[in-house]
């Protein structure tokens, strides 16, 4: 526990990303990008971006050329931006340093390299996924070797080790951070990145280095809200609250509320489905798109009482790939007044299934969201930086609170943001109570041509009937509790120097305090 043992919860969410990492690799990895919110005691937030840029390798005519319509999910093609995580470690440290955190390096990896040494318990959602993907990962570059045992997929409970994680990550609590792109570990990822055939090069790896940089901002009634600013859609989860905030429901869990928040989604996704890209490559500021006049322009297209069509025909590819996205949240807040909200993943599960053998490095997929077509927002180029479907948030409310928030799901994270937003800020449901209720998810996902609201088992009766009678089209699931939902969580500082902390029960994690 390395707040126990002195640290700030900079320091612990750092070992957080390592240990998660060690046992929960199916989500996320040090091979993966990264994204930081933190404010600090004074009141300052920051935002830590950890996006990896495309390799120097990775032009269109390399995956046109081998008969690719679209960048292949799996495989060492798909492993085809710079991890950008470890970069945002480094940062985080720097950070904690200089608000008085001494914790030693070795000390913060210490779980993780023990774990991945040692062995780590198999999960459910591990299992599960092993056992769904057999066919896309089983042949991919180090997977089975790593993630299989004597062939199958583990069954959860069972025992699974990651013996060149833990070498690696020893070497870095001597070595330092910086020696995962410039050391030796950064040599050893880069000659097994080329003996793969993965477009990223060892000079990429020299290049990667994660940026502090201004939040995305937004003043509703409730307070002041900040999540990540491109390439990252932060910009959607801010703006599906800000229509809502404007549409003054006081109806908690009936239609307004859900019919609200869903038509919100779509106005949000048609914006920044047409900005969000490369912060080099904006056509227009962000941050503009949060102030009121534009607000105000965009809450008169919803009607109160009938559904938009879903998707918008302006919608790009980059959403039209289906499939949930996975990751990792967590949030952390000490005592004086330090709170992190941080977010890491592979994108798919297992990412790109590619795993080097000299350093245990799973590496993402996150390039797979980039488009093949030379005039797209989000064009495959080298040194480009990918659509980032994750988004950290975080909440300074009116009434003291200092909350640290976030969601895992691809597109559903915003959603499952504002699900959690509304219903514990707004309409004052406990934490827990607001975790455990059922949500819902616009759009498509794994294995769907459908663009369908999907409701958990849970909603009364009449909330379906009135949304279906709206037009929306509504898949009612069997399940109360599905990780098609993705996972949210949040952390809390109460005025009066309480902490508060919740988890998903749809996910295996947990909140502990001391």
């Amino acid at each position: 526990m390395i707040l126990a043992e002195g640290g700030n919860a900079l320091e612990a969410t750092v070992a957080m990303a390592a240990t998660i990492a060690a046992v929960y690799p199916h989500m996320n990895h040090i091979g993966g990008d990264g994204f930081w919110l933190i404010r600090e005691p004074n009141g300052r937030v920051h935002a830590l971006m950890g996006a990896g840029r495309a390799g120097a390798n990775a032009h269109i005519d390399l995956y046109r050329d081998r008969g690719h319509d679209e960048i292949p999910a799996r495989g060492p093609l798909a492993a085809l931006t710079a991890p950008g995580a470890v970069a945002t470690w480094m940062l985080a440290l720097e950070a904690a340093k200089a608000l008085g955190g001494r914790m030693p390096l070795g000390a913060l990896l210490d779980a993780a390299i023990r774990f991945a040494r040692d062995g780590y318990v198999v999960t459910r959602s591990q299992a599960e996924l092993a056992a769904e993907k057999p066919a896309e990962l089983r042949n991919v570059p180090g997977f089975a070797a790593t993630f299989l045992i004597e062939g199958e997929a583990p069954t959860a409970g069972a025992i699974c080790r990651q013996h060149a994680l833990a070498a690696t990550l020893e070497h870095l609590a001597t070595a330092g951070l910086d020696d995962f792109y410039r050391g030796d570990v950064g040599r050893e990822i880069a000659v097994d990145l080329a003996r793969i055939g993965s477009p990223i090069t060892r000079a990429d790896l020299e290049r990667t280095r994660a940026v502090l940089a201004e939040p995305l901002n937004l003043t509703i009634d409730a307070g002041t809200l900040y999540n990540t600013p491109p390439p990252t859609q932060g910009l959607a989860s801010l703006l599906i609250l800000a229509l809502f905030d404007r549409l003054r429901i006081a109806d908690p869990e009936g239609f307004d509320h859900i019919h609200g928040l869903v038509e919100a989604t779509k106005r949000a996704f048609r914006v920044c489905d047409g900005l969000v890209t490369d912060p080099d490559r904006l056509p227009a500021p962000p941050q503009r798109h949060l102030d009121g006049k534009f607000l105000e322009s965009e809450v008169v297209m919803i009607d109160r009482r009938r559904a938009a069509k879903y998707p918008l025909p302006t919608l790009p590819q980059l959403r039209g790939r289906g499939h949930a996205g996975d990751g990792v949240w967590m949030g952390a807040a000490d005592a004086s007044g330090l709170v992190v909200s941080y977010i890491q993943s592979n994108y798919w599960e297992f990412g790109s299934g590619c795993v080097l053998p000299a350093t245990g490095v799973l590496m993402q997929n996150r390039g797979a969201s980039f488009s093949l077509d030379p005039k797209s927002l989000n064009a495959l180029a080298p040194g480009r930086q990918p659509f980032h479907t994750l988004n950290p948030a975080l909440a300074v409310l009116r009434d003291g609170r200092l909350m640290a928030y976030g969601a895992t799901g691809g597109d559903g994270q915003p959603q499952s943001q504002a699900a959690l937003f509304t219903r514990h800020v707004l309409y004052r449901h406990p934490l827990a109570d607001t975790l455990a209720r059922p949500r819902w998810r616009l759009g498509r996902t794994c294995g769907s041509p459908v663009a369908s609201l999907r409701m958990e088992d849970g909603f009364d009766g009449n909330v379906i009937d009135r949304l279906l009678a709206a037009g929306h089209d509504v898949d009612v699931l069997a399940d109360r509790h599905s990780d098609i939902m993705g996972h949210v969580g949040a952390v809390t500082i109460h005025p009066d120097g309480t902490l508060e902390g919740g988890h998903d029960p749809r996910a295996d994690g947990g909140a502990a305090g001391v």
